[in-house]
This record gives structure tokens, sequence and C-alpha cells, in this order.
């Protein structure tokens, strides 16, 4: 029997608060970016507009894309995530492929086969896992050695534009669009991917539905299992007004009881709720949970005559998240939608010193 070594970064949130990295695509969108630039020459004569696919940026636009990592870790992020928030087959199906409901049929578990054995999309979301990963791995790397401060790189898993909990025929509840195994499948190619391209850890995030969660677990667990080699996870979730996941409306004492078998290194909420919505759900979370915790909200509620299309600015967030410090709630911060890189500098500047909340560490053994 033996212990597995401690991973570094868990070193770190045992003594400070780690900072992970702001809005990709809000900061994206500073950069005043336009169709023909996503398009490239490699994707003019797409069919369907692109410039909301801002995974895709990481193919035609990578000198942006890592000088957006590159301002993120001079902030002060400990940790960087890939631009793959939609880097599935599943999710680029919505920019690539027709909509069947256009020509009066629908999206169903017959569609989404096709898409899952669709040989152009899989290699397209490896693509950009791959390449994305190696783009963060090079900055963080970069960055790092010349800071003396070892920075990481951690595979986003976004929640995917299907839902397995959710009908969306009210005359049907029992239907579904799509499958577990399909989703999964879907999953296991960019968990591997990410895994190819040297992430450090990969992050489950954004949670509204269990189940599609459930899914990316299921599918990271097998990926290790099947390839001898693990990633410490991260898990975040987005709730709503109440407390819940969106969509299966779990409690986030629910949720964690969900999760918690899959040891993750951290478990927290990010997206949804302003930082002063969030905290009392965070205060329960942090109560419950025996890993680490980990909150990068938006920066409040959306404002679309804001410059970011949110009402808070760098200031703002750092009041907040300094809350949370002062409170014992964290050992991650950072900030989801609206969050530049001057949001992170702020936060980053606001926490340092300030005492990580006290955690258990789970020991593996095998």
């Amino acid at each position: 029997m033996k212990t597995v070594p401690q991973h570094p970064l868990e070193k770190i949130l045992e003594n400070r608060i780690a900072i992970i990295d702001g809005a990709m695509g809000t900061t994206i969108r500073t950069y005043g970016k336009t169709e023909a630039d996503i398009r490239g020459e490699r994707f003019k004569d797409s069919k369907k507009d692109l410039l909301n696919n801002g995974d895709l940026f990481s193919l035609t636009q990578p000198e942006m894309i890592c000088d957006i990592h590159r301002r993120f870790l001079e902030a002060g992020a400990d940790i960087i995530e890939t631009n793959t928030f939609g880097a599935t087959s599943i999710s680029q199906s919505e920019f690539f492929v027709d909509d069947p409901r256009e020509h009066g049929g629908r999206k169903d578990p017959e569609f989404y086969q096709k898409i899952i054995e669709d040989a152009s999309l899989n290699d397209l979301a490896w693509e950009i896992n791959e390449q994305s990963a190696r783009q963060c791995r090079e900055l963080a790397d970069r960055v790092g050695t010349a800071t003396g401060r070892q920075r990481f790189v951690a595979g986003s898993i976004g929640p995917l534009t299907v839902s397995l909990s959710n009908s969306p025929d009210a005359d049907d509840p029992g239907f579904r669009v799509v499958t577990f195994d399909q989703v999964k499948a879907a999953y296991i190619h960019q968990i591997r991917a990410l895994i190819a391209g040297g992430s450090d850890l990969l992050i489950v995030e954004t949670i509204f539905d269990s189940l599609n969660a459930k899914a990316a677990l299921v599918a990271i667990r097998e990926v290790f299992d099947q390839d001898g080699k693990e990633l410490p996870i991260m898990i975040s979730a987005a709730v709503g007004r109440g407390g819940e996941t969106m969509i299966s409306a779990q409690t986030v004492e629910a949720f964690w009881n969900a999760v918690q078998h899959v040891k993750p290194l951290s478990i927290g909420l990010n997206c949804s709720l302003g930082p002063d919505l969030m905290y009392p759900f965070l205060e329960e979370l942090a109560g419950k949970a025996d890993v680490a915790i980990s909150a990068y909200p938006n920066a409040g509620l959306p404002n679309p005559l804001s410059d970011t299309g949110f009402d808070l600015g760098p200031a703002d967030m750092a009041r907040f998240l300094g809350d949370f410090a002062t409170g014992g709630l964290i050992n991650i911060a950072g900030g989801c939608c609206g969050n530049t890189p001057e949001h992170i500098a702020a936060i980053a500047k606001a926490l340092e010193g300030q005492p990580p909340r006290r955690f258990g560490r789970i020991e593996v053994t095998a």
C-alpha cells in the first residue's frame, strides 16, 4: 500500500489562496475581433456564423489567445484555463451542422449519434483541446520560469449545449435529445486531448445539469483507468438565486454529496450569480466539503451598458472576494463572466497574505 504524493497545487492551497484566471469570452471581446477574424482562411466558407464560437480563436487567432493567457498570468493567476469551454463534438456541432429543426425534424439520440461518429467534428474538437492546452502550457511555463512561481494549466470541460436531465418537449417529459453514453463519449475525446496537450489538472465547470457533470466525471475516471495517468480534478457548479444547480435543482449540499466520491482537489461555485448573491451558498458549501473550495463568480449581473457587459469593476470584485477570504471560505479565487485581467489583478492584490480556508487532505492509497 502506498500513498499518492501530494500534488504541488494542493500544497499551495494549504498555505495561501491560489488565483484562477478570469473570463476568456469577455476579454476576447475587448480585442474587437470580427466574423472574418475568427473564420480566417481555414473557415472562410462556413455556412453558419462563428463569432460566438470563442474556442475556435485558439486555432485562427492563437496570438490573441496567448496574449490573453499571458495577461492573466501577469495579473497573478496561479491557474489558467484552456480555451475549451465548448470544445466537444456536441457543442461544436451547433456551428458546423445543419439544425434538423429548421427542416421539420428534431434533435434526438439518432442525430447526436451521427455527431459522435463524425470524424471531422472529432478531429476539430481534438485539435482545439490539444492546441489550447499547448498554448496554456507554453505561457504557464514561460511566466512561471520568469517569476520563479509555478503556474498550472486547467483543462476546461464545460456543460455542453444539451441536457441529460430535462426534456425540451413539454408533451413528452421522458424524451431526451441525447444519451448518457453519447455525452460521455464526447467528453472522453475532449479529456484525452486536454491531457495530450499538457494540462496539469481538469476542471468540470459551470455545472447547471448535474447529470451532464456525472457523465464528465465518469468519462474522466474511464480515461484515467484506461490510460494509466491521473490528474487532479476541480469541480465547479453554477447555481441560481435559491442556491440550486439550474436545471437539476440540487442544493449545494446535495451536489457535494453527489460528487464527493470523486475525491476532487476542489469543489466550488462559479458563473451564475454575482459575488454578493453567491456568498451564502459558498458559505454552506465550505461548511460541508472537506476539500479545497473555489469561487470565481461573475462580475455582478449582466449590464449591456457597461464596458464588460457586467456591473462590477476590478475594485468591486476585489472587495467581494476579500470578504470571502475574511470569512474563511476559499482556497481558490478568481472571476467568471465580466472579469478581465484587470479584475484578476485587483483580486490577487486584495487576497495577498490572506490565510486560506482550512481543509482536510484526503489520503488516496493504492
